[in-house]
């Protein structure tokens, strides 16, 4: 005779228990007119590169800065700073992906008050970052030319859950099997509503188009 076995689903309770928080937490960015860009993207795609981009075109337009996560070392806030933008760094503790909890503690570390736009630059991988919801106001992905243009059909989750896709190194293009017409129709299989960039972080093509999308965003979110 079989016994009733409990049976608890605590991958379920636990993303649910996050969604509520992340949506707690938007609602605190929206009172402190605060925009919050959750950036994801494998390891080389070049995350990094494009926000230093990113600063300098921006610079004067929005108070910018960038909260690291990584599992461990400050390199990439120490690069931050050194180029004289506001950074922390973020130990994940092992973890591969940040959630609403974690974000909202890297948040009140770094200070709200001087800030308009705080990039969250999650942990280096294309699969756990998009499952847990940071309280982003939005969320942005980086596909480097050399990853190949079929990273929409192998990690559907991270483009599902995108609101910007930004093609980076397209300095490259001409030694890669990169199609622009195949990834954009990839990307639009798993996400009709996404927005797609072409950008060099490297030449700086495509970067004043990158910080205008994101300074019109800002300013939808801060009226």
């Amino acid at each position: 005779m079989e016994k009733n076995v409990r049976v608890i689903e605590v991958k379920r309770s636990i993303f649910e228990n996050n969604d509520k928080d992340a949506e707690r937490l938007r609602a605190e960015l929206k009172e402190k007119k605060v925009f919050l860009l959750n950036l994801m993207s494998s390891p080389g795609s070049g995350k990094t590169t494009t926000l230093l981009a990113l600063g300098k075109a921006l610079e004067g337009r929005l108070k910018m800065g960038v909260m690291e996560a990584d599992i461990d070392s400050a390199v990439d806030a120490e690069t931050m700073i050194k180029a004289g933008i506001k950074s922390i760094q973020i130990h994940t503790g092992g973890m591969c992906h940040l959630d609403a909890d974690m974000t909202r503690q890297g948040l009140y570390e770094f200070g709200m008050e001087d800030a308009e736009l705080i990039v969250l630059e999650n942990v280096g991988n294309l699969v756990c970052p998009a499952e847990f919801d940071t309280g982003a106001v939005k969320n942005m992905t980086i596909l480097s030319v050399p990853e190949g243009d079929d990273k929409p059909l192998k990690y559907p989750l991270m483009y599902e859950k995108c609101d910007l896709l930004v093609i980076n190194k397209t300095d490259v293009l001409p030694y890669f099997d990169f199609q622009k017409e195949r990834v954009e129709k990839y990307a639009k299989m798993r996400n009709p509503h996404i927005d797609i960039l072409y950008i060099s972080a490297k030449t700086g093509e495509g970067i004043e188009e990158l910080a205008d999308w994101i300074a019109d965003q800002v300013k939808i979110w801060t009226m």
